[in-house]
């Protein structure tokens, strides 16, 4: 019995003459999320694509490494037979014999992709289900709400059937949406906000800032276990550990204690966009929430995004903290970015931070780095010494 994982596109069924090249992309995606499986083949009909692995003895770690692709809105695992009512309705009741054997109401539901098959849909599913009937005598059909679902696709060279399908990850196909660069921490946020974009079709470039000695290398260690979570959605993340040891210490000792994570993260900015820019990326992606934290005021974050010359993404800004450890949860993140290895951000975090600084008085506090040009110097250092990562899946 031939079995192959049935994919449903999503979002790329409303695309226009641009559709051809989404669903290039996609396939390229599918394909390089299964390779590591074994061999397999690859055939794209309408708005459905087909893989077949040489070996069907894996077939649940095929579906769970597409189920992870963004553009899917659906996959089944299912059976392909001739585009013939006396071989589906015995191949649909040996197929789904286990499931069938287990539950009491089921229906059958059809779909005719291929007009030129002489039966109607009603007909698939009536002469369909009264087979199913004539062999599981415990059955009865329950068209509202049935146990099981038995799903019949009759398409352009074969029929497909299989059971209830499995939930797509959805959005659009990694690389159809530009490149963008997330700055990421060791937190909670991040990694989600690098997740959601990598869902609208960004692929990912990241960035990180330690701190040696006051941050640790196992706190690097966890942003690349974490960027890991996210790459088996994204695919490969090009990481850029970025020194900021020096920065930190000159706005420690130059700048205003109440004005220091603003004037931070202006710096940060600065220099995630030197290194976006020399990755072709076209914006900033950030992990900030309205008014989370005293430094995510609007005022704070209008004040940090003028030092900006790209736009700067914020997926999460309007979720709340619970929204955002939901989705954390999702893509196994979570219990990594709980560990207790402390990042950048929280070193020489001022007692009382100002929640609205005015340009003026942060333009003051910034001028002592800007004398005789330390804050370029330091900037630039920091670019060019940044270490990189290549962040690949774990799949296989």
């Amino acid at each position: 019995m031939k079995e192959v994982i049935l994919i449903k596109f999503g979002e790329l069924s409303l695309k226009g003459l641009n559709r051809s090249s989404f669903e290039s992309v996609l396939v390229k995606n599918v394909r390089q999320a299964v390779k590591p499986l074994g061999e397999f083949e690859i055939k794209k009909s309408q708005s459905t694509m087909t893989v077949a692995p040489k070996d069907c003895s894996n077939m649940d770690s095929y579906a769970e490494a597409i189920s992870r692709v963004f553009g899917i809105a659906a996959l089944s695992r299912a059976c392909v037979c001739p585009k013939d009512i006396d071989i589906i309705c015995p191949t649909a009741a040996e197929y789904l014999q286990e499931q069938l054997e287990e539950v009491s109401t089921f229906k059958v539901e059809t779909k005719r992709a291929d007009k030129a098959f002489p039966l109607k849909s009603p007909e698939v599913s009536a002469q369909v289900g009264e087979y199913i009937l004539d062999h599981f005598p415990h059955l009865t059909v329950d068209v509202h709400n049935p146990d099981v679902i038995v799903h019949v696709e009759i398409r352009d060279s074969s029929a497909y059937i299989h059971g209830r399908p499995l939930q797509g990850a959805g959005g659009l196909p990694v690389g159809t949406g530009g490149r963008a660069a997330i700055m990421i921490s060791g937190g909670i946020d991040s990694p989600v906000a690098a997740w959601m974009m990598a869902k609208r079709g960004i692929e990912l470039t990241a960035v990180h800032f330690a701190s040696p000695p006051y941050t640790s290398e196992r706190a690097e260690r966890k942003v690349i276990d974490l960027l890991g979570k996210v790459a088996d959605w994204a695919g490969v993340i090009k990481l850029f550990v970025v020194p900021f040891t020096e920065m930190q210490e000159a706005i420690r000792d130059k700048c205003p204690e109440e004005l220091f994570t603003v004037i931070m993260r202006r710096y940060m900015i600065r220099i995630a966009q030197r290194i976006a820019e020399s990755q072709g990326a076209l914006a900033l992606i950030s992990g900030e929430s309205l008014g989370q934290v005293a430094s995510q005021t609007l005022s704070a974050l209008c004040r940090t995004d003028s030092v900006a010359e790209m736009p700067v993404l914020r997926p999460l800004i309007g979720m709340d903290k619970e929204e955002i450890i939901r989705i954390s949860r999702k893509i196994d993140t979570f219990e990594l970015s709980i560990l207790p290895f402390e990042d950048c951000c929280t070193v020489f975090t001022p007692k009382h931070p100002r929640t609205r600084p005015t340009a003026e008085l942060i333009e003051e506090g910034e001028a002592p780095l800007k004398a005789d040009g330390l804050d370029e110097r330091l900037m630039d250092e920091a670019a060019r010494n940044a270490v990189r990562h290549w962040i690949a899946p774990n799949r296989g």
